[in-house]
């Protein structure tokens, strides 16, 4: 699948801007206000005790911070963060590694936490309840256990696909949480800030017209101010306004609603093609010449998010609120099926 500036999934270049637009303590951290009350309880309440903060698991949509709190957490308890993620656990001995390796009341932040080997996961479970790993030494008869204590420390998870969890595994987290979709105003607040440090102007306006078409998202929203950045440094003397922020965002193809060429053309094949549904999700992907899970994974979530798109029994329908943004004449379905 060719990459999508308006995805939220990380990509290349997020690592390399993430060190200086990451904010670095709850305080700077824009957004999420009701976790971060309770995180800023839970950790003072953790360093008054001298005790380890209890296993904390963020869940929610790609691209809202999760991986940025992780690294705060860590900062306010002022310990060291090891960061890995599931797929990189392959066996049980890379986590043990890792486990024997943390010095006390240290943060393991592992990203996809869903995606770790059930074995892997079994290793976790004596590990997080009483800080201790078991090891089985030797085969089969004279095979026997060995029980290593580990330092007190504290397990990060994240996760974009919270059901996808084993529920031993889940109920061993003391904090659950889940992020949500960040507001306009947020977003408008995340932009300036980052304009700031990437030393370009803007205008309230300016920012205001990049968080609109940020999904909801931070991530997408710093993505798009950098390729803005670049439009204006050229175009308009290194100051983003309005103005400058539409011609750029249409130059790259997302409208106002945060929507891509990849976006319009699976709602207007879903109208052209399909009378806008309902249609079958292998039919759709057929269509479109995409696979099923990438469209239920990355197209759908946020397409559903804003109304433009329906799940139901039969099959995936297409919206009277989609068919007006994207100037479709569709009277015939809004009377009958669309709303």
């Amino acid at each position: 699948m060719e990459e999508r500036i308006i995805s939220a999934q990380r990509r290349n270049e997020d690592d390399l801007q993430d060190s200086s637009l990451r904010p670095r303590s709850l305080d700077d951290f824009i957004g999420q206000e009701k976790l971060k009350d309770n995180l800023s309880v839970f950790i003072e309440a953790a360093k008054a005790r001298g005790d380890s903060l209890d296993h904390v698991l963020l869940y929610g949509p790609p691209g809202l911070g999760k991986t940025t709190l992780s690294q705060i957490i860590a900062i306010e308890l002022g310990v060291n963060l090891r960061a890995t993620s599931g797929p990189a656990i392959e066996r049980p001995g890379d986590l043990a590694a890792v486990l024997t390796n943390l010095a006390p009341y240290d943060v393991l932040f592992i990203d996809e936490i869903h995606r770790l080997n059930r074995t892997v996961e079994e290793i976790l479970y004596p590990a997080m309840e009483d800080f201790a790993l078991d090891i089985i030494i030797g085969k089969g008869p004279s095979a026997r256990s060995l029980r290593l204590d580990l330092a007190p420390f504290t397990l990060i998870g994240a996760t974009t696909r919270a059901g996808a969890l084993s529920s031993p595994l889940r109920d061993r987290f003391g904090v659950v949480a889940r992020l949500e979709f960040y507001q306009e105003q947020e977003l408008q607040t995340i932009v300036r800030r980052a304009a700031k440090i990437l030393q370009v102007g803007i205008d309230e306006q300016g920012a205001l017209t990049i968080a609109k078409s940020s999904r909801g998202t931070p991530r997408v929203a710093n993505r798009l101010l950098k390729r803005v950045r670049d439009f204006a440094q050229v175009k308009a003397n290194n100051f983003i306004n309005a103005e400058v922020a539409q011609q750029a965002l249409r130059l790259l193809q997302v409208d106002e609603l945060g929507l891509d060429e990849v976006d319009r053309y699976l709602l207007q094949t879903m109208v052209e093609k399909f009378n806008g549904g309902p249609v079958g999700l292998d039919t759709l992907a057929a269509a479109i010449a995409e696979e099923a899970e990438t469209i239920e994974d990355v197209y759908e979530p946020y397409l559903m998010q804003i109304g433009f798109l329906q799940r139901t029994p039969r099959g995936r329908v297409v919206t009277a609120r989609a068919c007006r943004h994207l100037g479709l004449n569709y009277t015939e379905k809004e009377q009958n099926t669309l709303w």
